[in-house]
């Protein structure tokens, strides 16, 4: 692992995005695994500023997201397709055909699993995924204990990470208790992870991540094992 220290949030939005232009610019069709959440919305920022530059372009990108809730429409203000759509998609030249989220409300749930995973194979790889920390170690929607051998699949969300994502609804009551979610081996098998780390709520899951020991009790601890990972971090979450 390739630990990157920067001083704040900003910092690290701003890293990331050099990072992923970085790829964009090297391969030919560059295949991006993206997350949600607060913590990429910097890294989201920055990309679409660099795009009204002119000094990107998505027209060969093709995505995966991680994850999205089970039951909301693609266009609730709280699924992972709207929050793309408004805070990323729809403000860069990226084809909507080459953007995917998996389908929450899809009729047979299963079913859109395995078609999902056989898009990402189809695509030969993620070049690069992005990944958040979860404060109890998930990464996407895998909660402790999910097997490191899980492909894209169906989950039933711990309670902290509902309570950590409240603060995007109405009420506890209100979030999504279910839903699909990347596999670990899915995830693993991207040829380079950036993990971006912010906060020093994230101070813990960090240290527990890199000095302790790998187990499906704290998902994200499997990194150890990637060959291509890259950590930026900034000095709340490393701070001793």
């Amino acid at each position: 692992m390739e630990i990157m220290k920067v001083k704040d949030y900003d910092e690290m939005s701003s890293q990331a995005c050099s990072f992923i232009i970085n790829k964009i610019k090297q391969v030919q069709s560059p295949v991006l695994g993206l997350a949600t959440g607060s913590t990429p919305e910097g890294l989201y920022k920055r990309l679409i500023e660099k795009y009204n530059a002119q000094e990107v372009t998505f027209k060969d990108v093709l995505t995966f997201n991680l994850d999205e809730y089970v039951g909301l429409e693609n266009d609730d203000p709280n699924s992972y397709h709207h929050f793309m759509n408004e805070k990323l998609f729809k403000h860069i030249d990226i084809a909507i055909e080459r953007v995917h989220v998996p389908n929450g409300v899809a009729e047979n749930l299963e079913k859109e699993c395995q078609d999902y995973e056989k898009k990402i194979k189809d695509a030969e790889q993620v070049d690069i995924q992005v990944l958040g920390l979860g404060l109890n170690g998930h990464i996407g929607f895998n909660e402790p204990g999910t097997p490191f051998s899980s492909r894209t699949h169906i989950v039933d969300l711990d309670q902290s990470t509902r309570q950590a994502n409240a603060r995007f609804f109405d009420s506890l009551d209100d979030v999504p208790d279910k839903a699909i979610t990347m596999g670990i081996e899915t995830i693993m098998e991207s040829k380079e992870i950036l993990l971006l780390v912010s906060g020093a709520n994230k101070r813990e899951a960090l240290d527990r991540l890199l000095n302790g020991e790998i187990s499906e009790d704290f998902p994200a601890s499997i990194l150890q094992k990637h060959s291509n990972v890259t950590i930026i971090a900034d000095e709340e979450a490393l701070q001793d």
